[in-house]
Parts: C-alpha cells; sequence; structure tokens
C-alpha cells in the first residue's frame, strides 16, 4: 500500500489499524509512493469486516481516518468506506 512516510507507517497510528484486536505494529506491505490506492484511480477497494460496525468507524476516526463514504446499506450487509492519513481508500462491512 503506498505510503507517504515508511517510518509513520510501522506505528499503531494508523486508521488500517483501528479496529485491530491485536496489539503488534503493521511491518510490511508499505512502499513510499505519492501515489494513492483509490477506486477512483483503478485499485482494488479493501474490505476489512467487523462485528461492530459504528465502534470501528468510531475508531477509524480517532485514528485520524477521514470518513469519505458513511454507514450504507447494500446487499450483504452494511458498510462505510474511509481514507487512510496517507489518501488510501479502504472500506469496513458488516452484516
Amino acid at each position: 500500500m503506498p505510503v507517504t512516510s515508511i517510518e509513520g507507517s510501522t506505528k499503531r497510528t494508523s486508521a488500517i489499524n483501528a479496529f485491530s484486536r491485536c496489539s503488534r505494529t503493521s511491518d510490511g506491505g508499505f512502499y513510499r509512493s505519492e501515489s494513492r490506492s483509490t477506486v477512483e484511480n483503478g485499485s482494488t477497494l479493501i474490505v476489512f469486516y467487523t462485528s461492530d460496525l459504528e465502534l470501528t468507524l468510531s475508531k477509524v476516526v480517532a485514528a485520524a481516518g477521514e470518513i469519505s463514504r458513511d454507514i450504507f446499506s447494500f446487499p450483504g450487509g452494511r458498510r462505510f468506506h474511509y481514507n487512510d492519513p496517507h489518501g488510501n481508500e479502504l472500506a469496513v462491512w458488516s452484516e
């Protein structure tokens, strides 16, 4: 996943980790780039699952994530989209 700073991405401050139950840091899959991973520019949307969508949304916001599409219903459940602090688009869904 592209990030503007490798150093900042290995700490547990990223909105990607906002709903993780583990206490480990992220230490892989990141590369320095000014590019952003968004559906608009052709990237695949990474969608995480949670059992508590509202709680996860509040944790994403607290971890500096920017909500780009608030919770909405779709066939199969509900979800929201957000941009991590580096501008990458991600989503979270629940049944």
